[in-house]
Order: structure tokens, then sequence, then C-alpha cells
């Protein structure tokens, strides 16, 4: 009988040891994937992102390194930044915008900005961790460069080596490249289903590592759904649109995971949080009419918050200086010459424009024509800006998409006139016009009414030149024989 009992133990021990082994081997560490070849190297894509930064420090106002909130929240991405092997990774950086609305979003290369707006909807550290984690996702995927490399076309400047994404966006500043899009004072990519589906689990590995719940950061997109309620989803949203369950998709893939003891929340969060409270925000509406006018950019210039390195200035070509006072500028401060002269040779296109006005490369890869009275720090209120779009169907089609991002892209701005066929120099071309706020503004400080006459030409290798012919509306007729003169004297290539 002893015997028999001993037995017994020694099969129950040996039962408990096979499936003890067997749960071992269902749960196993989450490995990282392998993100895939994009065909854009590393390098370039820090390169851009880099360049992207310049333009997020002229269009939006950033936290300065030492505010306690940035601090804290690049505390927290160098933890979860330490949860992925050094050759896997990139050179994250994270920065805070001084944005109510709640978003975050991630540049090509490693910079990530997140709205003060988000750190305040977070309950605890681990959702807060839950956002960054996802955009971190996005960069060690690569998304922003695989959509580069779906809409590269060639760039505006001849013998520029970068890749630039494809320029649609609005006038004033808000022109965007290097595949961003500013919308409502916010830059992102405009995510697939499937980037989020990826992110959502390349973020939950990248969470797991660093020891806090990846169900929290399900939990907080869930919870941002929820709120949203009838009055449309929270910016965020908008930009990552939501790949169907997350917390079921979420639980499924962390199901046969090893536990662990996971952080929730920690004292530091909550003294942040406090502080968040307390910073300056401001909504898209502020930030928006903000970078119009150049405010943001000399805010950050004065408080210290662009980083060594980052370049806030045209690159290439001579940049006015900018009129500090563009909100006040008058038509006898930008009155075109009579004389013409003509831009420096590029592969794009050739075009005159009146000798006393400038031509450079903006900060968004394009190429302005303005006079220096006219510009600043990014704003466009009078002259001419050219960007390049990938063909997307017939010119009729990709022109409609243009207007599309351009009254997207900018708050008040509205298509005004029909699709009209044109031929410019031979080249099949379309016509449109829009109107918007103007960076000029009336005597109450209210903004002036804009004219925006959008031209796009078909080029031989299937791309889409396109100019908007800028102006407030109370000067558009002075202007407009000098803006089809021009016209008359653009050709592409």
């Amino acid at each position: 009988m002893a015997r028999r009992t001993l037995l017994f133990r020694t099969l129950a021990v040996t039962l408990a040891l096979s499936f003890f082994a067997a749960q071992c081997l269902a749960q196993s560490e989450p490995v990282l994937p392998q993100p895939g070849d994009t065909g854009i190297s590393r390098d370039e894509q820090i390169q851009v992102g880099h360049k992207a930064m310049g333009q997020v420090y002229q269009q939006l106002p950033v936290l300065p390194d030492s505010n306690p909130v940035t601090q804290y929240v690049q505390q927290l991405g160098k933890r979860l930044a330490q949860s992925i092997p050094q050759q896997q990774s990139w050179p994250y950086e994270f920065h805070v915008i001084q944005q109510k609305e709640i978003n975050a979003f991630a540049l090509p290369g490693g910079p990530i900005f997140i709205n003060v707006g988000t750190v305040t909807a977070a309950s605890n550290e681990a959702q807060l961790a839950g956002v960054m984690a996802h955009e971190m996702a996005h960069v060690y995927m690569q998304h922003s460069a695989k959509q580069m490399k779906q809409n590269v076309g060639p760039s505006i400047l001849a013998g520029v080596g970068q890749i630039l994404g494809q320029m649609i966006g609005g006038v004033g500043g808000a022109l965007a490249s290097i595949g961003g899009q500013m919308v409502g004072g916010m830059w992102s990519m405009k995510y697939s289903r499937e980037d989020e589906a990826q992110a959502d689990s390349v973020g939950a590995i990248v969470m797991y590592k660093a020891r806090y719940n990846p169900r929290s950061m399900a939990e907080f997109f869930q919870k941002l759904q929820e709120e949203s309620g009838g009055g449309g989803p929270p910016q965020f949203l908008s930009d990552h649109p939501s790949p169907g369950n997350r917390v079921a998709a979420v639980e499924n893939e962390i199901e046969n995971w090893p536990p662990e003891q996971w952080v929730t929340n920690t004292a530091s969060f909550n003294r942040v949080y406090q502080e968040a409270q307390s910073v300056k925000a401001y909504s898209a509406q502020e930030i928006e009419a903000g970078a119009k006018n150049g405010t943001w950019a000399r805010q950050n210039q004065s408080n210290g918050s662009i980083p060594a390195g980052v370049s806030t200035t045209p690159q290439g070509g001579a940049a006015p200086a900018g009129n500090a006072n563009i909100a006040s500028v008058t038509y006898p401060q930008v009155r075109p010459s009579s004389t013409m002269t003509t831009i420096p040779s590029n592969q794009v296109f050739s075009i005159k424009y009146p000798s006393n006005w400038q031509a450079f490369e903006d900060q968004n890869g394009g190429i302005t024509i303005a006079p220096a009275a006219g510009y600043s720090q990014g704003a466009v209120a009078y002259g001419v800006v050219f960007g390049g779009s990938k063909s997307q169907g017939d010119l009729a089609q990709t022109t409609q998409q243009i207007l599309q991002g351009l009254t997207q892209g900018n708050a008040g701005m509205r298509q005004t006139s029909g699709l009209q066929q044109i031929r410019v120099n031979g080249t099949p071309g379309m016509s449109a016009d829009l109107t918007g706020p103007s960076p000029v503004t009336d005597s109450r400080g209210q903004p002036l009414q804009e004219h925006d006459w959008l031209v796009t030409l078909q080029r031989r290798d299937g791309t889409v030149l396109y100019a908007v012919f800028v102006s407030p509306e109370r000067d558009f007729n002075q202007l407009q024989n000098t803006y089809i003169n021009m016209l008359r004297t653009l050709h592409v290539r």
C-alpha cells in the first residue's frame, strides 16, 4: 500500500512538472518583429525627421527641455527605449507641445512629440507610457518611411538628394512635406488601420519589456473613443484610426506571455500630472493663428525650446529674413517690380518673377517666391508657393486631392470655384480658387480674407507641379496681372 501511494505521488509530481513545462513552453517572452525593408536608409530617415523638427518648432509651441513635464516625459521615454535592443533601436527623443487637445506624433528617425493634453488625459503612468510606446512603434516599424516610399516624387530643387514626401498642405506656412501634414496645429502621418494594429502590437511588446501592462495602452485609446461621444473623435483618433477592438486585440496577443509585476502608477507621474495642469496650453485654433504670424517660432527661440542643431530657417537659397510685422503689411510694401528675373535653374520648372521679390527653398522643401515684407517665419501673405504631388489618377483627381489637403489642412479655408481646364505653355493644367484667413489682420486684429489661386500642371513623368498664388482678397486684383504674367513664363520639365 505504501509503495502504491509512493507511485501515485511520483506520478502526480511528474504530471505537475509536465504541465509546468508545457506552460513554460506556451508562455514565452515576446520578440520584436522585423520591420522589413523600406528602401529608405536609416540615415535618410533620421535626416528627414531632423528637418521636419525644424518645421515643428516653426509651427507649434514646444516646452523647453528644462520644464519638469518634459523632463519626466523624457525619463519615461528613456525607460521605454531601453526595452528595445540597441541594434534595432532609433535615436528616440521626446518633447512636449503646449496644446490642450489629446494627441501625439512621431517623425521619421525618432523624434516624438506629446501634447500636454495627453499627459493630463492619462489616468496613470502606464496609460501615458502606452501612448508613447505606440508612437515609438511607428518609428520602429518605419511606417513614415514606408508611406514616403509610396508617395515619393522628384525634389523641387535640382541637386537636393533628400527624400521628400508628398507636398500637400496649406498656404501661409502650413504646407507640409516629408510625409507630414499640419492639420489644426497637429503634425502626424495619416496612418492606416494596418499601421495602427502593428503599432499597438509592437507597442505592447515595448510596454511588456519595460514592465508596464500592455492593456493600459488599449484602455487609454478605448477611453478616448468612449469619451468622444457624438462630438467627433479626438485628434489622436483622427490621425490614428482604430483598427478595431483594441483591448480585445491586445489581450489576445498577451494571453500567452509570462505574467509580470506591472508598474501602473508612480509618485513621479502624480507630481507631473499636477504640474501639467498649470502649463499654459493652447487650442488648435490658437496654435494655427500663432503659426501664421510667427508667434511660436519666436517663443520657441526665446525660451530655448529648440534643440541644438535643429534649424528653423529655410534651407538653401536666399530666404528673406521675414517681416515680424506681417499682420500689418500693406500693398505698397509688397508692390511688385515691372522688371522680371528668372528663378535659378532646376530640374522641375522655370519661371520669371518680379525682381524685387525673392525665390527660396522654404522649410517645407518646396519653393516660395515672395516679397520680404509678405513673408514671416513660414507664413506667406503675398507671393506664390510651389509644391509637388505624386499622381493620384488623372490630373483632375490629383488636383481634387490637393484641394482636399488645402481645405483640411487650414481651418477656415474653402474652395470658391469649380475646377477649370487650362493650358500653360502647352502643358495641360487645372485651376481653382479658394479663400481662407490671411496672416494680415484688420484694425481689430481679425484676419483678413485671403484669396488663394491654385494651378496644377501635369509633368511628363506623371507627377504634378502645383502653384498657389496668395494675397489678401483686398489686394488680389492689383496683383492678378503680375500673377498671370508669372504663369505665362512657367515651364515644367
